[in-house]
């Protein structure tokens, strides 16, 4: 019935698979993300790499994002307490 709508137009899936990260990459990113310093160098390199994976790249990118958040959050709060208490 929708075949003949001239309407709807057919999904076309033109863009290839990413391979599948597997277990151990993963428990490899999870074992760098854990040591501090090294985690950030790597979320760059891999956040902004043309040759990583997409998988690894969009969290690379999402945990830079909860990073940033994260500071502003910490130096906003910061400024108001400093501010509060140097009102005081």
């Amino acid at each position: 019935m929708l075949d003949n709508d001239p309407h709807v137009t057919p999904k076309t899936y033109d863009a290839p698979e990413a391979p599948v990260v597997g277990v151990k990459s993963w428990m490899l990113v999870a074992f760098l993300m854990a040591i501090p310093l090294v985690n950030l160098i790597f979320l760059f390199i891999w956040a902004f790499s043309s040759s990583t994976n997409p998988n690894k790249s969009n969290y690379a990118k999402a945990s830079l994002l909860w990073m940033a958040i994260g500071i502003t959050l910490y130096i906003v709060i910061f400024v108001i307490a400093f501010f509060i208490v140097d009102n005081s």
